[in-house]
């Protein structure tokens, strides 16, 4: 893992080393154990890097082979495989890294080299024969990878705020990605909340042509769930066993200490147990005094089964707090999922003994393990009911606005209600919100036109099917994968993936989906092949969330301090919404309807704003105490 980051002057002009120096000192977090500076002429990349494999300066970074210089952030996990092919095809190396397999791969094979790379990766490789820049990211959008362009100074980095260092980037907010932020509580790709400033998608590489300058986005690689295979239960069981052992085993490839979240859910009891089959597990739980968020005791029942070395950590609601502004820094787009918090807890716990950590990510996106996929399910069937107005009019006078809205839209596209029913801020309440400057300033943007070039080429699929897809081109890259990169990698920790491994992934996107979710039943496949690796009572227990007590909080410990940030004249809210409505949301609250998600991302916003726009020197120097 590591922070990477590169200019280039497309009209000649010569690059400095503090130019680069200022984006690798930005990323420092990302990578601590090294640092370094690649320039020649106009081209220039910088590098901060975390030891992983090959702790000896032969993984040293930029790095060259033959005419080629990469930056790279990441771990390829097949890459002893790769490197025996090309050895054989006359292939030597200098290290023992799968970085400089990059280089090989990229030499052997060009831009299909990506077919080939199966792991969690963003490179830019600078091709000196053919003067261009290649940089590519991960399906599903693990590793990060942010750009700049304006035609004269192409900028890219792990993250912006070492894009912000350089003196062409002017700091502006981009408001139709604000727009997007509310209903979603992310920012979706392309966007990062600055103008000007763009994440290269996930399964995506980018060309940039340095003789005619031109720059191109491509996608490499698409999930396809259209091909199903006709197998038995008994046969689903086999092959999933088979597949998540493969991928557990090849992300247990470390020079460092590794280890493995264990929250007491299914998903991290299963990489536990698969784990577990190839040496002592190293095992980081996370409890909280709230009882209702409390998972310790099932966490140490998989601890327990598989005799790890268990580690805890019980915070308080206010321990997590301290760490927001903090947070806001390190996330440096508007994000709100407010598990983020105990996510960075967690790894900062875990640092202290690892350097490499397993998690459970991607069971419930593969498998439908949320409640949300139960609603498509029940919708599908209750569309048919004759008497759903006088239903929705009786939910909805007895306060039970969600389940009002689930009947409200059963007759659109099932990916149109995934967005009208997980979204934060509907279009309704956006509506009388939204200040007339502030609905001027975004005109006709809507959320639903990003999601619907999303699922364009998805009408072919099965039902459930689109759901899951959906899911995996937009939540699972800019929601899930942006909150574990960024939680561990604050915290100098690489974190790997079994459950999101593209094969098995691809695997599992082969099974019918009524193996995976029915009525009263949730990653029904996935738990059947688990019978014999997790106890009873961890297989069908209802799911929790990694949350905390926002609605609590917001009524007793943070009450003022939220009351304070929204509420400010001068911050980004009251500039968008109408004061009187953010007002009576937080009244609401004090006298007990649970708006603490709509008051988590009003308060984000705000200090995103703050911390970007209206105090935003440091950041510009690259300077920031931790």
């Amino acid at each position: 893992m590591c922070g990477i980051n590169g200019r280039i002057n497309l009209y000649g002009k010569q690059i400095f080393d503090d130019e680069i120096t200022l984006m690798n000192d930005a990323l420092v977090h990302r990578g601590p154990d090294d640092s370094g500076i690649w320039i020649e002429n106009n081209v220039g990349l910088g590098h901060r890097r975390l030891s992983i494999i090959d702790l000896s300066y032969s993984g040293h970074q930029p790095m060259k082979y033959n005419d080629k210089v990469i930056v790279h952030n990441g771990e390829i996990f097949n890459f002893l495989e790769l490197k025996t092919e090309l050895e054989s095809k006359g292939y030597e190396f200098k290290s023992k890294t799968d970085t400089e397999v990059i280089l090989a791969s990229y030499n052997e094979w060009g831009i299909e080299c990506l077919d080939k790379l199966r792991g969690m990766f963003a490179f830019v490789i600078y091709d000196k024969s053919r003067n261009i820049l290649f940089g590519a990211r991960d399906r599903f959008g693990k590793k990060p990878l942010k750009y700049f362009f304006d035609g004269s100074v192409f900028i890219f980095a792990s993250e912006l705020k070492a894009i912000l260092t350089q003196k062409e980037v002017k700091k502006e907010v981009d408001w139709e990605a604000i727009d997007d932020y509310l209903t979603l509580q992310y920012v979706p790709h392309p966007k990062t909340g600055f103008q000007n400033i763009f994440k290269l998608p996930q399964a995506h590489y980018f060309t940039l042509d340095l003789n005619t300058k031109k720059f191109e986005i491509k996608r490499y690689w698409v999930l396809d769930y259209s091909q199903k295979l006709d197998l038995s239960e008994k046969e689903w069981v086999k092959l999933l066993e088979e597949a998540l052992k493969e991928s557990v085993r090849l992300r247990m490839i470390s020079d460092v200490p590794l280890g493995a979240f264990l929250s007491g859910g299914i998903d991290s009891g299963a990489v536990v147990a698969f784990m577990s089959q190839f040496t002592k597990v190293k095992t980081f739980s996370i409890g909280f005094e709230e009882k209702d968020f409390d998972e310790t005791y099932y966490a140490r029942m998989v601890a327990n089964r598989y005799n790890t070395d268990h580690h805890e950590l019980i915070v308080k609601s206010t321990d997590m707090t301290k760490y927001i502004e903090q947070l806001i820094y390190q996330y440096e787009e508007p994000y709100a999922d407010s598990s983020q918090l105990p996510t960075f807890i967690l790894s900062k716990f875990a640092r202290e003994y690892v350097t490499v950590i397993l998690n459970g990510d991607g069971g419930d996106e593969n498998f439908g393990g949320y409640d949300k996929y139960m609603f498509h399910l029940f919708a599908k069937y209750i569309k048919k009911l004759p008497f759903r107005n006088v239903l929705m009019y009786l939910l909805k006078i007895s306060g039970q606005e969600k389940a009002a809205l689930f009947i409200k839209i059963l007759d659109q596209e099932n990916w149109e209600q995934h967005v009208n029913y997980t979204n934060y801020f509907d279009t309704y309440t956006k509506n009388k919100f939204y200040t007339e400057q502030f609905i001027e300033k975004i005109k006709n943007h809507s959320t639903f036109d990003f999601f619907e070039y999303v699922m364009k080429n998805s009408k072919s699929l099965e039902y459930m099917d689109r759901i899951f897809y959906l899911d995996f081109n937009s939540y699972v890259p800019d929601d899930l994968m942006v909150k574990v990169d960024i939680a561990t990698m604050a915290n100098s920790l690489e974190s790997r993936s079994p459950l999101l491994d593209h094969k098995f992934v691809e695997l599992v996107a082969q099974i019918p989906s009524n193996f995976k979710v029915g009525f009263n039943k949730r990653k029904y496949i996935f738990k059947k092949m688990l019978e014999k690796h997790l106890d009873k009572n961890i297989l069908n227990r209802k799911k929790k969330g990694f949350a905390i007590p926002l609605d609590y909080l917001f009524r007793n410990e943070l009450k003022e301090y939220v009351k304070n940030v929204i509420l400010d004249d001068d911050g980004l809210v009251l500039n968008i919404m109408k004061k009187e409505m953010v007002q009576t949301l937080l009244q609401e609250q004090y006298n007990g309807k649970n708006n603490g998600k709509k008051l988590w991302a009003l308060m984000v916003l705000n200090l995103w704003y703050n911390q970007f726009f209206k105090n935003g020197e440091n950041i510009e120097k690259g300077e920031w105490l931790l």
